[in-house]
């Protein structure tokens, strides 16, 4: 029977737990994926690319909000089962509330491995695959984006103006500016063009015009009834460097490890600072742990105030108290000093949260031994 009960109030909690991460995961894709129309309507990219880049933030959202739905289930089914009475059935079959909190402790730990397989794995390879197609891609609406007696600058270090388009691709009196370096650069200045599609790429057919090359030293020009422009050979103006986020974190955990322990670090294999890298080995690996001690503050419901009048207040403080320690474990990362004892205090803070707010428990609870 106890196992039973157990039973049922964990795929209570999952099966809320799956309904709120869904919704409100989906709330914040369709938000974000508003934002990355950028991707489609200033970078050109096609609907295909979009829909794919958007998708991919799919595990970054789910792991964010893990931590705050878990909380939020937790609470929700505790308190349901509390005003329902359903509790009564736990302390009739002779289960204690220690024993009730323990369960719940333990169960806390699928939510963890779940948010560590994110954080650690599933998140880096999503957004690292996600710059990689979209590096990859190809500028497929730029004929849409152009405009006339405008400058546009879909491409890095290339700049495009001309006097007229038509929606047939023909062009008249372009100006291209080609940045080469820091150095020199390249102008070209052609009376007509066309935009064509070349074996899935974008070039411009140019008539009569002229290429002026120049550097610091010296410039050269050169007249021509038509070239061929090649468009493939830039790269779209999206950022698309490797960010932070996107790197495998067993390229963070040397660089730590390097660090602190070695006292030395590769600039190679660690192109960033060390601040930010500690800063999302923190993230990725402490967070997580955080959900143990709102899982112990949920589970403080059981334990009611002497008088009912307080109840109420009790309810709202215990939901306060939790949403605080979530906010410590988002900001916790800022603490971190590059300092190993220091340091090492902040890495295990959730576990000393979770020892000391277990104790409160006990105290409270009148425990003994043989429950535990």
């Amino acid at each position: 029977m106890n196992k039973l009960l157990y039973r049922k109030i964990s795929i209570d909690i999952i099966y809320f737990f799956l309904a709120a991460s869904l919704s409100i995961a989906l709330i914040i894709w369709v938000i974000q994926a508003v934002n990355f129309l950028d991707i489609v309507s200033e970078d050109g990219h096609s609907l295909r690319v979009y829909f794919a880049y958007s998708i991919l933030s799919l595990p970054k959202i789910f792991s964010r909000i893990l931590i705050f739905i878990f909380f939020i289930s937790c609470f929700y089914i505790i308190n349901k089962y509390e005003e329902n009475n359903e509790i009564l059935v736990f302390w009739t079959n002779g289960i204690r509330k220690i024993s009730v909190i323990n369960f719940l402790l333990k169960f806390s730990s699928i939510f963890i491995i779940l948010q560590l397989i994110l954080s650690l794995y599933l998140v880096p390879l999503t957004q690292n695959i996600s710059r990689i197609y979209l590096k990859n891609s190809n500028v497929d609406f730029l004929p849409s984006l152009i405009t006339e007696k405008k400058f546009i600058s879909v491409f890095k270090n290339l700049t495009i103006f001309l006097d007229s388009y038509d929606q047939e691709g023909n062009i008249k009196n372009i100006y291209i500016n080609e940045k080469i370096n820091n150095n020199s650069s390249k102008i070209i200045v052609a009376e007509s063009g066309k935009i064509k599609k070349k074996n899935n790429e974008f070039i411009i057919n140019l008539f009569n015009g002229s290429i002026i090359n120049s550097n610091e030293s010296n410039f050269y020009n050169m007249n021509f009834k038509e070239t061929e422009y090649d468009l493939s050979n830039f790269s779209p103006k999206t950022v698309t460097h490797q960010k932070i986020q996107q790197v495998n974190t067993v390229i963070l955990y040397n660089c730590v490890f390097d660090f602190y322990i070695k006292r030395k670090i590769d600039k190679k294999t660690c192109p960033r600072k060390i601040e930010s890298i500690s800063e999302e080995l923190y993230n990725r690996v402490v967070i997580p742990f955080y959900i143990l001690i709102l899982s112990l503050i949920s589970s403080s419901l059981l334990i009611k105030p002497k008088s009912n009048k307080y109840l109420k207040y009790y309810k709202s403080f215990v939901f306060m108290i939790g949403f605080i320690f979530i906010i410590i474990s988002q900001i916790g990362s800022k603490f971190i000093t590059q300092n190993l004892t220091y340091d090492l205090t902040v890495l295990l803070a959730p576990i000393i949260f979770v020892l000391i707010f277990y104790l409160i428990i006990l105290l409270k609870t009148n425990f003994k031994l043989k429950y535990l």
